[in-house]
């Protein structure tokens, strides 16, 4: 409707819409005229930012080749049972990255909590290991919890590398999480190595490049510990997100969005046509979560409604 009535406007000089139209006008509009006045409505409608277009039927019916989830530390501000009713209202599955004090609040809403928050810190992880043990004592408490309480992900990290070498990190994580995969195995929980960018937001992170995550959940060789693939992360470091989600799509769980540059809105401001990159991940047939994990610079409900508007393929 907006693009229609910037369309009107448009067309003033062209049709005179006060004055009532008889069969006869309509014959003598000359074909110039004719496609003027449609021309100028279609260019109106292609004008509109194509994202902006799509939140039309973002509540009406979703294409539902894809799971969608929202991020609940960019939404903060907004109470936790406010944000599970709007992102259902929207068409989201899932609100994750909960504490565990918070885990089963999705389920009174009608969601689930795709990602609990993990043990262990960005800068503390995995590749330490004078940190397994409690790592592994921290894992052997939370993940039947995670179990029970209907979470099917927990996020972790490799560390920093702190002067590490790649291949002693990773030799490291794989030891780790070895001891901890038996138990995930057995109540269903999948332990998601997340891969994220030491360029500008998490310097020295050691899990920055998917062919090194690759090589620690292959040389753990367990179905429960998988790649939390972060696209925002790893177009920084990377790029060439959608040939790498292809060619690794086995090992990947769980993807994360994030506009770059800035971790802003996932629309036409950002450098990656977000719709392909959907596209590409239901194409393989992708059954977890695809969420939102941005900082929105506008009203967050709209944020929310565009992101899962462009994401709905």
């Amino acid at each position: 409707m907006i693009g229609f009535a910037l369309d009107l406007m448009s067309c003033d000089s062209v049709l005179d819409f006060e004055t009532p139209v008889t069969e006869h006008d309509v014959s003598d509009l000359t074909r110039r005229q004719a496609l003027g006045a449609f021309g100028a409505l279609a260019a109106a409608t292609t004008l509109m930012p194509r994202d902006l277009r799509a939140l039309g039927h973002a509540d009406a019916r979703s294409a539902g080749r894809l799971k969608h989830s929202i991020s609940r530390w960019c939404y903060a501000k907004i109470p936790i049972d406010e944000l599970c009713e709007t992102a259902k209202g929207i068409g989201y599955k899932s609100v994750e990255l909960l504490d565990e004090k918070d885990w089963r609040v999705p389920q009174q809403h009608g969601l689930v909590c795709a990602m609990a928050n993990g043990f262990g810190t960005i800068p503390v992880g995995f590749n330490r290991p004078n940190q397994h043990d409690k790592l592994v004592m921290d894992g052997e408490r939370m993940i039947p919890l995670a179990a029970a309480a209907g979470v099917p992900n927990i996020v972790c990290f490799s560390g920093n590398r702190g002067g590490m070498s790649d291949a002693e990190g990773a030799a490291n994580c794989i030891a780790g999480f070895k001891r901890l995969t038996p138990l995930a195995e057995q109540h269903g929980v999948t332990l998601c190595l997340e891969l994220l960018n030491s360029k500008v937001n998490h310097r020295d992170y050691q899990a920055d490049h998917t062919a090194w995550g690759v090589e620690v959940v292959k040389g753990v060789n367990s179905p429960r510990l998988k790649l939390l693939y972060d696209i925002y992360h790893m177009q920084i470091m990377e790029g060439d997100v959608v040939r790498t989600i292809r060619n690794n799509f086995p090992h990947i769980a769980h993807f994360h969005t994030g506009g770059v540059p800035g971790r802003n809105e996932i629309d036409d401001t950002q450098e990656l046509n977000w719709r392909f990159v959907m596209q590409a991940i239901a194409e393989l047939g992708f059954t977890g979560f695809v969420a939102q994990e941005f900082v929105p610079n506008r009203d967050p409900v709209t944020s929310m409604r565009q992101a899962f508007a462009i994401c709905d393929v």
